[in-house]
């Protein structure tokens, strides 16, 4: 399992040159790893190695490892979401990254009141309007925000996206940056519940440029664990 230690080494020093050359601070990144098809040994030796943040695709994964992960850590949900599913992650994860609809975001308030938290997070939005992907539209942001912000139970803490797959990064730029802007728009509402504090962007091939236009969430699996059998 070394190379799990030797890849967060490695992730830890891009983050820091990134940051020193844009003139930001590595501890303001958060760096999640993304356990997808992870066993539980890998993941707790990726925590022993420094990683405070891990993040699962599906209910199902936090609900099968969550008792055998080192509690020292804060779970994210960063795959989509079902309503029927949200009560079975509401008392485990810190963050939800994958909100886009209202009938979601009505049931994580609900859940999150019967539970006696605030759950947080994060609205997913699909800036390149990608068919394959879900969010909302960057233009049903503003309004969908506004619609939510009374609910007492849910706390609105950011953005989120998946940007399209480019080789040439050059091309994924514009979609981060277009996001930045938008949640340097939001951060100036004054709204009850709202407070932009996490812009998620960025994963394995890409996390840099995210970082580069104002990302401080990422999310990295392939870069800590390897490449994975998603079949399996």
């Amino acid at each position: 399992m070394q190379e799990i230690g030797d890849n967060i080494g490695r992730l830890q020093s891009e983050i820091a040159g990134i940051c020193s050359r844009m003139g930001r601070r590595p501890e303001d990144i958060t760096l999640i790893a993304v356990t997808k098809t992870v066993d539980t040994d890998r993941i707790n030796h990726a925590i022993e190695c420094g990683i405070r943040h891990v993040g699962e695709n599906k209910v199902q994964e936090v609900m099968e490892k969550y008792d055998l992960i080192a509690k020292k850590v804060k779970w994210h949900l960063i795959g989509h979401l079902q309503t029927n599913k949200v009560k079975y992650i509401i008392d485990k994860v810190a963050l939800i990254h994958s909100l886009d609809s209202l009938s979601l975001a009505q049931e994580i308030n609900k859940r999150a009141e019967k539970a006696g938290v605030v759950m947080e997070a994060l609205i997913q939005v699909n800036v390149a309007e990608e068919e394959s992907k879900f969010g909302m539209g960057m233009e049903e942001v503003d309004g969908f925000i506004r619609h939510i912000a009374s609910f007492r139970n849910l706390k609105i803490s950011g953005l989120m996206t998946i940007a399209p797959f480019y080789e040439d990064l050059s091309m994924v730029r514009p979609v981060f940056r277009e996001l930045k802007v938008k949640y340097d728009a939001l951060a100036q509402m004054d709204l009850p519940n709202v407070e932009m504090r996490h812009l998620s962007m960025g994963m394995t091939h890409d996390f840099a440029v995210a970082i580069e236009e104002g990302a401080n969430m990422i999310r990295v699996g392939t870069g800590i664990f390897g490449k994975r059998n998603y079949h399996i």
